[in-house]
């Protein structure tokens, strides 16, 4: 605070200082052979779901496959859907566009209050 010579009280507000974050461990990644132990899938079905687009997965310094610790549970919905609806891989891509966007939208939804969470025929 400042006082003027008329005694007027000036107050000086300062910006909040915003912290950093600096990543010290570099984040998890699973390699190909830990994602298709704890699957029970080929490494090479694996393979192909990477090459589809139906998981995510990036390559190291040595060119190997890492993925995401989420990875397992990503390739499981997709055996699920493989499995329950008999859908051959490709269109399981179509699927999970469609049910990613409706998480979406109905998050979007719950945030503005319109949609309760009971269904309409209950």
């Amino acid at each position: 605070m400042s006082t003027h010579a008329s005694g007027t009280v000036t107050v000086t507000r300062y910006a909040p200082v915003t912290s950093v974050h600096y990543e010290l461990v570099p984040a998890r990644r699973l390699s190909l052979e830990t994602v298709a132990s704890r699957t029970g899938l080929h490494p090479e079905l694996i393979r192909r779901f990477v090459a589809l687009g139906l998981v995510e997965a990036e390559h190291d310094a040595a060119g190997r496959l890492v993925f995401a610790p989420e990875a397992p549970a990503a390739l499981g919905r997709v055996e699920r859907l493989h499995s329950g609806l008999c859908l051959n891989y490709a269109s399981i891509g179509l699927v999970l566009d469609l049910l990613d966007r409706i998480d979406l939208l109905e998050a979007a939804l719950r945030r503005s209050g319109v949609r309760s969470e009971q269904p309409p025929w209950t």
